[in-house]
């Protein structure tokens, strides 16, 4: 089974639309045909983007959130990194490098390629919600 970790904003992305993250939300995580690497830090991300005001607009994405957390605590593995990495400039993102390097992640997903500038990260491949679905053969 894959290890994915999948950055906050795909899953924001997968409460307000059908499209890829979407898909890989419901298609691979919540039908367990990925392992969702998780850790205390990036979990306190999801609680706090996924709960911010500004979503409000959006119907039914606090109650939808609520579940898709509530997915996540139950099925998500958990790792606890040791190891502090500072390679890129929004200090957030390093915490998803940190956990790829503790659990060996297969892939990190992320709509992210403002920060996310580079493929790979120690054997983790760094892919878009679209090329992630298309390109990985558990789709």
């Amino acid at each position: 089974m894959q290890k994915v970790i999948i950055d906050t904003n795909v899953f924001v992305s997968a409460l307000i639309q059908r499209s890829y993250p979407y898909l890989i939300v419901r298609d691979l995580f919540i039908e367990e045909r990925i392992q969702l690497c998780i850790s205390d830090e990036l979990l306190a991300e999801y609680y706090e983007v996924l709960s911010r005001p500004k979503f409000s607009r959006f119907p039914d994405f606090f109650i939808r959130a609520e579940g898709l957390l509530a997915d996540i605590d139950r099925r998500g593995v958990k790792y606890y990194p040791t190891t502090k990495i500072n390679l890129i400039a929004d200090q957030d993102d390093n915490k998803i490098l940190e956990l790829a390097s503790e659990c060996q992640a297969d892939f990190i997903v992320t709509g992210n390629t403002n920060d996310f500038t580079f493929s790979e990260y120690n054997g983790t491949r760094i892919l878009t919600p679209k090329v992630y679905w298309e390109e990985t053969t558990i789709a």
